[in-house]
């Protein structure tokens, strides 16, 4: 009876697996960003394109299967045969059709939704400059000269150009509901161009384990409306904080689960001085210890107060 019980018990595990997934946000299938939707139209094309061999090929598994069972009399027995036209024709032009309608899918795609390609619209876009820290995210606004920590506010309808880089370990910026993800790495600029189509708040993370705080490592994407937009940005403008050369080196510190921080102001070009921190780590670059040195003279040297947007223009 015993050995009986642990099959109906495998039995289960489908139906199991059922009830944890129900409780799943399938975000990727459902986003609110034109980038996302699109990403989301393609993986459903190639899914359904492959499909179309897939499930013939499991339906006559069964079939045959059921056909040319041994209690089957009524069954053609054909030991000598080996060769059907149509069925040479079928299994390889079938497939050969599905790759290349795949190939061109594919190749149409990765050209329209590459991540550093603007996006197309009548809107004028807005610029975050991203910057990965241990375990946190800096967004900085160089047209608007506020800067945040793990609060990335932004108008719907409107295409949002991020540069972004990392002053830590290689991550990967991602936010699922807009669709689209790009590695931030060290002395390196990388870009992504998203959109939101409504109003709506996204849950953005780090898509590459980065260490001990990597769970932590999240933050809220907001799109608003165009007003309420520049009303946060006013409202930032009054914080206390500014994102000064103490300021930024304790925040550069690693801690995990970091709280929002918002930042009234901040160095000018910081964005472009983090990446110049590494600028020995390039190809063809001669490594050197002064560069610590260098990025934090730069910073003295800079006034710290509010700065205009042109100013913050790398």
């Amino acid at each position: 009876m015993s050995k009986n019980r642990y099959p109906r018990l495998l039995g289960l595990l489908p139906l199991l697996g059922t009830l944890l997934l129900s409780g799943c946000n399938m975000t990727l299938l459902d986003p609110k960003g034109q980038v996302g939707l699109d990403e989301r139209n393609l993986i459903i094309t190639a899914t359904l394109l492959m499909l179309l061999v897939v499930v013939p090929v499991i339906v006559m598994t069964f079939l045959f299967a059921w056909k040319y069972r041994a209690s089957n009399q009524d069954a053609v027995y054909a030991p000598k045969w080996s060769h059907s036209t149509k069925i040479e024709i079928a299994v390889w032009a079938v497939p050969v059709l599905i790759i290349i309608a795949l190939g061109y899918v594919t190749y149409k795609s990765t050209h329209a939704l590459d991540p550093y390609r603007p996006l197309d619209s009548d809107v004028k876009p807005i610029t975050v400059e991203v910057v990965a820290m241990d375990w946190k995210w800096l967004f900085i606004y160089p047209e608007q000269g506020i800067a945040t920590v793990n609060k990335l506010v932004f108008p719907a309808n409107t295409p949002i150009n991020f540069k972004v880089t990392s002053d830590t370990v290689m991550n990967s910026f991602f936010i699922p509901g807009l669709g689209g993800q790009i590695y931030a790495m060290a002395g390196m600029q990388t870009k992504l161009h998203l959109i939101a189509n409504q109003n709506a708040e996204f849950d953005g993370i780090s898509a590459n384990y980065s260490g001990a705080g990597f769970t932590g490592m999240k933050f809220k994407a907001i799109a608003t409306s165009q007003a309420d937009f520049d009303a946060w940005v006013s409202d930032v403008k009054k914080a206390p904080k500014q994102l000064e050369k103490a300021e930024y080196e304790a925040l550069s510190k690693p801690s995990q689960n970091n709280p929002v921080e918002l930042y009234a102001s901040f160095t000018p070009n910081l964005f472009q001085i983090i990446l110049d921190k590494y600028e020995g780590m390039k190809p063809g670059k001669p490594m050197h210890h002064e560069g610590k040195e260098h990025e934090m003279a730069a910073m003295e040297g800079m006034d710290m107060s509010s700065h205009s947007a042109a100013g913050a223009e790398e």
